[in-house]
């Protein structure tokens, strides 16, 4: 069968333009408007926004409209919106009339989908392109539904000056969602995008308010809102000036992708509360030269930051203001002392009241000191945790060894250790190294779920209890205040006085704060107990109170072994695996500590400690009374100077060299030692065993002996 050729010259024509139509509308209509950086809390709560990048305030496309907008602006703008196919012939028709007859342009005649496909293609306002848009807005009626399309207009209008689309409107001019304004508001802002340009909060306020007051009137009479309403929302005035923007976390808004709108875990209250403190604290410490403060709060059930300060006081005018501290690397101090004390732990290293030294060494030129710079000869390994002491921290690195904790923390997620261990050598434990706040606070939370590398649930039991011994600033003791909050923390001070640290935690929250200066300036004074304690227990009292505590895990029989640890015989004394002669009690240890050192102080059933570690122990240690040589150790050890030393030698004004007192120390307290250095005899001592000598420049070495011909020597250069 024939079809006459004007049949298929219909059809086919016919056909291209329905292939047109079908393909005529771009899969993205705004696939070239940038968007605003928008930043929620948890709770859907604006923290921040960033303008975009035309300079713009227009928020990411949200795919729902608030109900009394959706109305009001239907009213206003389309009232057959829901049932005409995206053309309305009559409102066409109506306006070319009324156009006509004023002889300029007075009606547009445009639907609520033709006013979409127009904000898309930003073309010039002519017969023609309403013709296109008026194709264009039947082809997107078929693709979307009524309320996606109303979603794009309210995404997309431009509400006066730089302000575009409902939610940026909603935040500039009422300070909240579009979701809480008031049928007045929402009325407001429905007439706006009709006219921005001549309807606008500093100009034409009184037409502006004459036609929202008709859409209300409009609104009542369709029965759309009651009476009472109606009278209400005639009344409210209209914003003054347009609003700032929500600035909480305002370091944290700076990090998130750009033009994309991030829900965060933050939580608004939270947020508002720790800024609060942190501001607070902050200001005061400026008083004081000490600038800068930041914070961060985790949830330790779910890893997520809940509060976040970059930087205290952004309003306070100071060089580093804007730095976000948070994430920006500083010196570490003291705050990596617990991931080492629970490794070792893990490791079967120490036992938790392992006894370390506590006495002067000089270790290739680096001669650690305590914070009081003073020696303590012996102290379990949980106390010099608590306590923060370096000294026994730098012999548990050496032991454990600075590889191994170096992976340790790369492995825990401290992205500044990019250094080879070498680099940092035994340094690493007293602030050798830089971290950052963020990453510390992470490895804390981390700590506490139990993530890699922190698997062993005793040894990060002892750690959390050693912690919850340091002293608090406030000098509350929650043993005998009920109401006092319990926390595991620990502080950091680092070299020069630059840097401040705080950690705390408990089974819900991780707390770490960062106090100092964000250009690096020392003040004195700027000690992590005094500045950055305080902040974290007022952070602290903010969270959810619990009474909850770190449960103490569960354990084996004597002499077997799990990942929950067991029981084994330690000395009392010592805190290392009893041995023959040692007093013991059972102790929960880590599986790993069956195969530590065992106790090597006990001779004779006598405890019996190095002497250079007893000459420092003795003092604060009345009930101390080993006197013999333990067996295995030397019965004399030098006190100063350190093997390897560099000496300066005094002066006297006159210029005369004064000389340097070198110090030794022996278990016997009568014995007596005869001194020689560089061979040559120089006197003897007894009882107390100092000498006074001033060796000439270049290398030495020191030796005495004792009656039993036990010798100790030390080598050492003087400048």
């Amino acid at each position: 069968m024939r079809f006459p050729r004007r049949r298929v010259i219909f059809f086919s024509l016919a056909g291209l333009l329905l292939l047109g139509w079908l393909f005529c509308l771009p899969r993205n209509l705004f696939r070239n408007v940038s968007y605003s950086t928008v930043v929620e809390s948890a709770e859907g709560d604006l923290l921040g926004a960033r303008i975009a990048a035309d300079g713009q305030w227009r928020f990411p496309p949200c795919d729902t409209v608030p109900v009394r907008f959706a109305i009001a602006l239907i009213q206003f703008e389309d009232r057959h919106f829901r049932y005409h196919p995206g053309v309305n012939p009559v409102s066409l028709l109506r306006a070319a009339r009324d156009n006509i007859r004023s002889g300029h342009v007075v009606s547009g005649g445009s639907t609520i989908t033709m006013q979409v496909i127009r904000l898309s293609r930003q073309k010039e306002r002519t017969v023609w392109q309403k013709m296109i848009e008026s194709v264009l807005a039947t082809r997107l009626e078929l693709r979307c539904s009524k309320r996606r399309i109303l979603a794009m207009y309210a995404s997309h209008a431009p509400f006066g000056g730089n302000v575009v689309g409902l939610e940026a409107a909603s935040w500039r001019y009422f300070g909240r969602p579009a979701s809480e304004l008031s049928w007045g508001e929402s009325a407001t802002l429905a007439v706006l995008p009709n006219s921005p340009s001549t309807l606008h909060l500093s100009r034409g306020r009184e037409e502006l308010l004459q036609k929202r007051n008709r859409l209300l009137k409009r609104l009542l009479d369709h029965k759309d809102i009651p009476i009472e309403t109606y009278s209400a929302a005639i009344e409210e005035p209209l914003p003054e000036a347009p609003l700032p923007l929500p600035s909480l976390a305002s370091h944290y808004v700076e990090k998130c992708p750009g033009g994309v709108r991030t829900r965060t875990g933050l939580s608004l209250p939270l947020q508002r509360a720790v800024e609060a403190a942190v501001n607070r604290r902050s200001d005061e410490l400026a008083q004081e030269g000490i600038a800068d403060m930041a914070a961060v709060v985790i949830d330790n059930a779910s890893g997520a930051v809940v509060a976040y300060v970059g930087n205290s006081s952004p309003e306070r005018d100071r060089p580093g203001r804007q730095v976000d501290i948070a994430s920006s690397p500083r010196s570490t101090g003291s705050i990596l002392k617990p991931f080492l004390y629970e490794a070792a732990l893990q490791e079967g290293t120490i036992l938790p009241r392992t006894l370390l030294p506590d006495i002067p060494v000089n270790l290739s030129g680096f001669a650690p000191q305590n914070f009081d710079r003073q020696f303590y000869g012996a102290v379990p390994a949980d106390e010099a945790l608590a306590r923060s002491l370096n000294v026994p921290s730098v012999f548990l690195l050496r032991q454990y060894g600075v590889p191994k904790f170096h992976a340790v923390l790369q492995q825990a997620g401290l992205s500044t250790i990019t250094e080879s261990s070498e680099h940092y050598g035994l340094s690493l434990i007293l602030g050798g190294a830089e971290a950052r706040l963020d990453e510390i606070t992470a490895a804390y939370s981390a700590f506490v779920r139990g993530s890699s590398p922190f698997t062993d649930p005793v040894a990060r039991w002892y750690t959390f209890e050693a912690l919850k011994e340091v002293n608090r600033p406030d000098q509350l003791d929650w043993r005998l205040i009920r109401s006092v909050r319990k926390a595991a923390w620990k502080t950091g001070t680092s070299y020069g006085f630059r840097d401040a640290w705080a950690v705390g935690m408990t089974p819900a929250y991780t707390i770490g704060v960062w106090v100092g200066n964000a250009q690096g300036q020392g003040v004195p004074g700027l000690v992590g107990a005094r500045t950055a304690g305080p902040v974290l227990f007022d952070i602290l009292n903010l969270l959810p109170a619990s009474d909850e505590w770190f449960p103490e895990p569960g354990s084996l029989a004597a002499g077997t072994s799990g990942n929950d640890g067991c029981y084994a015989d330690v000395c009392t004394a010592s805190g290392h695996l009893a041995g023959p002669e040692c007093t013991s009690e059972p102790m929960l240890i880590p599986a790993a500590g069956l195969d530590s050192e065992p106790c090597r102080y006990h001779s004779s059933g006598e405890f019996v400690l190095p002497p250079a570690m007893e000459w420092y122990y003795k003092p604060y240690h009345p009930e101390y009374t080993g006197a013999r040589k333990a067996s295995g150790d030397a019965a004399v050890q030098f006190i100063y100077p350190q093997n390897g030393a560099v000496l300066v030698l005094p002066r006297q004004l006159s210029g005369k060299v004064e000389g340097v007192v070198f110090r030794a120390a022996h278990h016997k307290t009568d014995a007596t030692l005869w001194w020689h250095l560089d061979n040559t005899y120089v006197g003897e001592t007894t009882f107390r065993h100092e000498m006074l000598l001033a060796p000439s420049p270049g290398q030495h070495t020191l030796t005495v002996v004792d009656q039993d011909g036990s010798t100790a020597s030390v080598r050492f250069s003087v400048k």
